[in-house]
């Protein structure tokens, strides 16, 4: 049985260039950093290019040995020219009432990086159904024995994922019990093809992408503390992580004080003569607070980026939400400005959710482990819970405003906050521009957002971003953006590529699937030397399932060294490649990304085929 898919639909967008790192690209196990993306360099086909039927060989444009080795496959990594460096700002405007403002344009917006207007390079508008996957299946070729054409129906992948990330190193039991019950409800309210998926920044419970709400249920049961770190106020001095990282990051001295007054009440029976000997005990308690506390901290923030990774694979919608009572970044706001910019380039909405509902500030402290303060900090201890309590909220903050997401807080009606929280905006505007001058020196660069328009709209828009520290190496970068464009589902038309996928079934077990990849040559940068054309191509096929589980995939190195006449006959012609791969029966999405090296130039494409049983 025979059955061939044209390609897809494809929309013009932003390429990437701040790429994530990846892990395995071994198929994925039970575990969550098993599903991440695969490291640098795929795997060459199975056979060898000069026999391999999957490689360039079936007509004079693909045949090595008809064209004096003109065309030749590779399976070694290649090193492209670097793009220029692209800021992307995700912004919702929202009116008086709320609502989502549609209809603006590139004019109508002004970008700032600290004071300075910057030139709007790109511009894009996104709504829910802009990833979008559709999926169809032509009928049975005459002669197959399978049933009527008519019969076939045509398969939909999942267009709306949703994951839901609990802060359990952060929550309270208190904040578990009350999240718990407020998701059993949310789930009652997914549509048929939504896929919900639950983790942990433990790692401790994960539950991968589903339909079944008897299977997520079970899994919130799993929701409980789990911090790393126990805080206890009988240790000498009692210091919270938001005083040590005041002392030991930020040189306060009234918080040193304080904790050095502390540490001669309960160290020294308040002998004021042990002064030096205090304060040296409550720096050392600072640092050991703050390295437990980053440690928590980043512990957390490494299995929320995985997650992120995750999500890029998925068609449709993305959607994290993120049910925590917030952190305190301390060292770690350059990687939670990070994970903005990835998420912003994947299109994956962020929306946040204070697991303390309505709260009012602790004051007191702990009412089951009381704070011992004496009646000289007493005030400025209960000064810093305060200051602390507000200063979680930040992170939650950034990552909604940074993506486009929304962030609840201050309310009790959580279950209706994830009901709203798991679809992604109405409409967005992607800007993008190029910091002019950009030292590398890490240095945090406010953005502000504003409008031409005279109306007074809010607008909801990331608060900045952090310079790199180094240059970064070429190569190196180049390799990360085809893996990031491979993992996401966006469509680059830097260079006109058709995808068509094909395949054909032995058995009702088992099936081969391949992928032909039509290059329109003459939009491609050839380099003229010693009386050839040359160029390089790197094009690497990923196959996803439904779900945006990846299955497998291969990297093909196709070199070019054209004579002009052959050249001149390939421009008419095109170039064609075919990868192929051994599938089990299903729904598949496929993804196709080129990238040549003289020209820096990519292309991806998405494809979708169903192989029934």
């Amino acid at each position: 049985m025979f059955r061939s898919i044209s390609s897809l639909g494809s929309k013009h967008i932003l390429p990437a260039f701040l790429a994530c790192c990846f892990l395995s690209l071994a198929a994925p196990t039970g575990s969550l950093f098993a599903q991440d993306p695969p490291p640098q360099n795929l795997p060459p086909p199975a056979n060898p290019p000069a026999t391999s039927p999957d490689s360039p060989t079936k007509s004079p444009q693909e045949t090595p040995a008809r064209e004096g080795q003109e065309v030749s496959t590779q399976d070694t990594p290649a090193t492209f020219k670097v793009r220029v460096n692209n800021v992307l700002v995700r912004v919702v405007v929202r009116d008086s009432h709320g609502k989502v403002v549609p209809n603006l344009k590139k004019e109508d917006f002004q970008l700032y990086d600290g004071r300075k207007l910057q030139a709007i390079t790109s511009f894009a508008i996104e709504n829910p159904r802009t990833h979008t996957v559709p999926l169809t299946t032509t009928p049975e070729p005459v002669g197959s024995s399978d049933a009527d054409p008519a019969s076939v129906k045509a398969a939909a992948l999942p267009q709306r994922f949703v994951s839901m990330v609990f802060d359990d190193m952060h929550m309270s039991m208190q904040d578990a019990v009350f999240v718990r019950d407020s998701a059993t409800r949310f789930f009652s309210a997914l549509a048929p093809s939504d896929r919900v998926s639950m983790n942990t920044t433990s790692g401790q419970l994960t539950q991968d992408f589903t339909d079944d709400h008897s299977l997520l249920e079970r899994a919130l049961l799993g929701i409980v503390p789990r911090p790393l770190s126990h805080h206890d106020a009988t240790d000498c001095p009692d210091i919270s992580y938001y005083q040590a990282d005041l002392i030991a990051n930020k040189n306060d001295t009234q918080a040193l004080a304080v904790a050095t007054e502390d540490t001669i009440q309960c160290a020294f029976n308040g002998d004021t003569r042990m002064q030096a000997a205090a304060q040296g005990q409550a720096q050392m308690m600072a640092q050991r607070v703050v390295s437990e506390g980053d440690s928590e901290t980043e512990y957390a923030y490494r299995h929320l980026e995985a997650i992120l990774r995750r999500m890029t694979s998925l068609p449709g919608q993305r959607v994290i939400v993120l049910v925590s009572p917030g952190f305190i970044m301390s060292k770690l706001q350059n990687d939670a400005s990070d994970l903005v910019d990835r998420a912003t380039r994947a299109n994956v909405v962020i929306n946040t959710i204070d697991a303390r509902g309505l709260y009012v500030p602790d004051v007191m402290g702990d009412i089951a482990n009381p704070p011992r303060d004496s009646l000289r900090t007493a005030g400025y201890k209960s000064t810093y819970r305060v200051a602390a309590q507000s200063a979680q909220e930040d992170v939650l903050a950034e990552f909604a405003d940074g993506t486009g997401g929304k962030f609840y807080h201050n309310r009790n009606d959580v279950d209706a906050a994830m009901r709203e929280a798991g679809a992604a905006p109405e409409v967005s505007y992607v800007l993008g521009f190029s910091p002019q001058n950009l030292k590398f020196d890490g240095r945090f660069h406010t953005l502000k957002v504003g409008l031409t328009t005279k109306e007074k709209f809010n607008v909801q828009a990331r608060h900045g971003y952090f310079a790199p520290r180094s240059a970064s190496d070429p190569a190196q970068i180049t390799k990360e953006e085809i893996q990031e464009a491979l993992f996401s589902q966006e469509e680059i038309l830097d260079i006109p590529v058709d995808l068509q996928t094909q395949y054909f079934k032995n058995d009702q077990a088992e099936a081969r699937l391949s992928v032909l990849t039509h290059l329109d040559v003459k939009s491609v940068r050839f380099r003229k030397a010693l009386g050839r054309n040359n160029d390089r191509l790197t094009i690497v096929t990923g196959i996803f399932d439904e779900n945006g589980q990846y299955v497998t995939g291969v990297e093909k190195i196709i070199d070019m060294k054209l004579r002009d006449t052959t050249y001149e006959r390939l421009s008419h012609s095109g170039l064609t490649v075919k990868s192929s791969f051994d599938v089990k029966p299903g729904t598949y999405l496929v993804r196709l990304v080129v990238r040549d090296a003289e020209g820096a130039q990519m292309a991806a494409r998405n494809g979708a085929v169903v192989i029934p049983n």
